[in-house]
């Protein structure tokens, strides 16, 4: 019986000598709590990592960074906050969350969130030569409420329409409609990033019969949806009406040619009959 006890008892111990081992030499992991973290131009935001199994990180350094190890975004070193090597455009814009740091707990915060914040986070725990990391994808998004569409006179027949925003990240889909929503193929698009690398878009469209024409721009990322509708006040009672338009401009040309032509005709009955009279 005793034989029987000790080989229960031998590998319980085994198994908690085992745990100590992993603890006290440093092992874990690191998990991002969240893997995607959406966020609007301006705003601030929070990004956070754990340690497992849970376990204090006061004595370790803790590196967020974005693209390069070398340019820490925020920087936790021997027990405290080094701003020496953050990246510039970072300076003050970045706070470390400590209240949960015993239990392998931080959260980055950063503050008036920019375009060029976009992109993956990385969460760097360090502990001797033994290190792990997770990363979370931040998507920062700017969506206009602002649209304009000009009317500008192309020829008697056509109108040129044009539909422009700007102040959108990233760079918003764009679409015409007509009156049922179905879609238009635009004429020309266009855009351009300005120095905050936000985007202004510009979209023409060049129609005839269309009389309710929708402007559509959408944000990728949150599918806000921004419209803009016009109504061109141009006479469409009738589906003939471009025809009887047509018509119109050639009667004209007919009657002009022959006013020309009857005005030569009595000229010369006119000259004529002088002639005779002087005779």
């Amino acid at each position: 019986m005793r034989t029987t006890e000790l080989s229960f008892i031998i590998p319980s111990y085994t198994v908690i000598l085992v745990q100590l081992i992993t603890v006290s030499s440093g092992q874990f992991t690191v998990t991002a709590l969240q893997e995607h973290v959406l966020v609007s131009l301006g705003e601030e935001v929070e990004l956070s990592c754990q340690l497992s199994p849970p376990q204090s990180a006061e004595h370790m350094e803790i590196r967020w960074f974005q693209n390069r190890y070398t340019q820490p975004v925020h920087l936790y070193k021997d027990g405290k906050d080094i701003y020496g090597e953050t990246i510039s455009k970072y300076v003050e814009r970045t706070e470390l969350l400590k209240e949960d740091i015993g239990e392998g707990k931080v959260t980055l915060r950063i503050l008036g969130v920019r375009v060029d914040d976009d992109g993956p986070y990385h969460c760097l725990f360090q502990d001797g030569e033994f290190y792990d990391e997770a990363i979370t994808e931040l998507k920062v998004t700017a969506t206009n409420v602002e649209t304009q569409i000009l009317v500008h006179p192309s020829t008697i027949k056509d109108i040129l329409l044009e539909c422009n925003s700007e102040g959108w990240f990233p760079r918003p889909q764009m679409e015409w409609r007509d009156e049922r929503g179905q879609t238009i193929p635009p004429t020309s698009e266009s855009y351009l990033q300005d120095k905050d690398k936000l985007f202004s878009v510009k979209m023409t469209l060049l129609i005839r019969s269309h009389r309710n024409v929708t402007c559509s721009l959408r944000n990728p990322v949150t599918g806000q949806e921004e419209i803009t509708r016009i109504v061109l006040q141009v006479p469409a009672s009738e589906p003939y009406t471009q025809l009887d338009n047509i018509w119109l401009e050639d009667i004209t040309v007919v009657l002009y040619i022959l006013i020309v032509f009857i005005t030569m005709v009595i000229s010369f009955i006119y000259f004529k009959i002088r002639e005779l009279l002087k005779i």
